[in-house]
């Protein structure tokens, strides 16, 4: 077997060392479907014994693709973040496609420069996880002739092409368990912000309620800013009412970070003076005192599902998906039944 001793190794020389087609080998170094497993292994080995690779330059100049998605996120100090960005890389690297990340802290002006700045760098689609803007992009994604998908949308309103969680549903499920545990006194710290979220789990939390036969007690609601403080802050005034509930409801994990802390500062026990219980199922969860009760996002699943729905529409795929998954209602040591 002879291989070229000068000059650079062209695609053709490896689908000659390796007795297939030009366009075999070139589908195999992509992790094309079509390609059997045993051929793209052969190929890709002789492709590194050759010294060869792709230039991802000639090849979207051929192809009209860089293979190459956009991912505009809040920030990366955001633990969902972390989650979603690793399913959504995972799955695209599988398919031989690389992941430009980009911020916007939570700014819809910020987050549209951001979509239109991946645009001009010549990415093949856009992924916006907990968008602030939403429908915007109905009109944006057809101007920009590029496939936008929204992960977590936190703007009111449908988009065709998004990926979240079941809010509705899951947070009804958080607290039919705290009924199930004899709690009637329930109350609820939702996001002061409004975002698309927090209103569908402020409706599952009243739904649980009124299914159940239990008034709805306005004093029992509360907003925070989802920060330990002000759950903290609010826990406190729930705690002066009389009669004081014997569960509260978090619209995340880390606002009952902040009640969790205010009860070991006013000793007050969870779960017997009062149950706690969360929303995302955060890595620090299971590490609090006590460990706390919460509904899982599946954080990795969701990006994965959002990737996947991005590479069906830049493929070409006549796909339009409000994809809800279910979140996983996981049980620890801060729910427990009134009065115990």
């Amino acid at each position: 077997m002879l291989f070229k001793k000068r000059g650079k190794v062209s695609i053709k020389d490896v689908a000659r060392e390796a007795g297939v087609s030009h366009a075999t080998v070139s589908r195999a170094l992509r992790g094309s479907p079509l390609i059997s497993p045993p051929t793209t292994a052969r190929v890709k080995a002789m492709a590194n014994k050759m010294g060869y690779s792709v230039n991802a330059v000639a090849r979207s100049l051929v192809t009209g693709k860089t293979h190459t998605i956009g991912v505009v996120v809040t920030s990366i100090a955001d633990p969902f973040v972390g989650g979603v960005t690793a399913g959504i890389e995972a799955f695209a690297n599988e398919r031989g496609y690389s992941t430009i990340l980009a911020t916007c802290h939570a700014d819809p002006e910020t987050e549209k420069r951001m979509v239109a700045s991946l645009r001009e760098r010549g990415v093949d689609g856009i992924l916006v996880a907990s968008s602030r803007v939403g429908t915007e992009y109905c009109s944006m994604a057809a101007e920009m002739r590029v496939p936008i998908v929204l992960l977590n949308n936190q703007r009111p309103g449908g988009y065709p092409d998004s990926v979240t969680i079941d809010n509705v549903g899951s947070a009804q499920r958080a607290v039919e368990h705290l009924l199930e545990l004899g709690h009637r006194r329930i109350a609820y710290i939702g996001h002061s912000l409004g975002y698309a979220s927090e209103c569908d789990r402020r409706q599952g939390y009243e739904l649980a309620l009124t299914s159940a036969g239990v008034a709805l007690q306005p004093a029992y609601i509360l907003q925070a800013d989802s920060t330990p403080e002000s759950g903290a802050t609010a826990a406190a005034t729930l705690a002066a009412l009389t009669p004081r509930p014997t569960a509260i409801f978090c619209y995340n994990d880390i606002t009952a970070l902040g009640v969790l802390a205010y009860s070991r500062e006013q000793d007050l026990r969870v779960p017997q003076d009062w149950s706690v219980i969360g929303f995302d199922d955060l890595f620090l969860s299971q590490h609090l005192y006590p460990p706390l009760t919460t509904i899982r996002q599946p954080m990795d699943e969701m990006g994965r599902e959002a990737a996947k729905l991005l590479l069906g529409l830049i493929a070409g795929e006549e796909i339009a998906a409000d994809v809800r998954m279910p979140g996983e209602l996981i049980v620890r040591q801060s729910t427990g039944a009134v009065g115990h």
